[in-house]
């Protein structure tokens, strides 16, 4: 068994997921997971599924040499951003995933939210 980084203050009430030596860029990877922060967990499938339809847009914040500027981007109060589709596909299996550890605990997937998301 592998080692989180940081573990749930009640465990009986999360579930976790994790995935490693995933062939997908780091930096791609780490704005999309910090634009599912505190999301509601059926709020962030869709919006990567809007992201990988193009209907909405992952803002770049901190890799953002030579991004280009999107309109889109506005919604979230920034100029630039991607639609990283690798990126989001992997997240949203690992979302998927995390969904059903919860749906084995017993745990409402209805209310679920996305607490901490850390990509290394």
């Amino acid at each position: 068994m592998g080692r989180y980084s940081i573990e749930p203050d009640n465990a009986t009430k999360s579930a976790k997921a994790r995935g490693t030596n995933l062939r997908v860029h780091f930096k791609n990877t780490r704005e999309t997971a910090n634009a599912l922060k505190r999301m509601p967990l059926n709020r962030a499938k869709t919006y990567l599924k809007n992201v990988i339809a193009k209907k909405e847009i992952i803002p770049f914040r901190r890799f953002m040499g030579g991004v280009g500027n999107h309109a889109q981007a506005k919604v979230h109060g920034t100029s630039q951003g991607r639609w990283p589709l690798k990126s989001c596909e992997f997240l949203l299996d690992m979302l998927k995933n995390a969904e059903s550890n919860a749906e084995y605990k017993g745990l409402d997937a209805d209310h679920l939210v996305i607490d901490h998301i850390q990509v290394q």
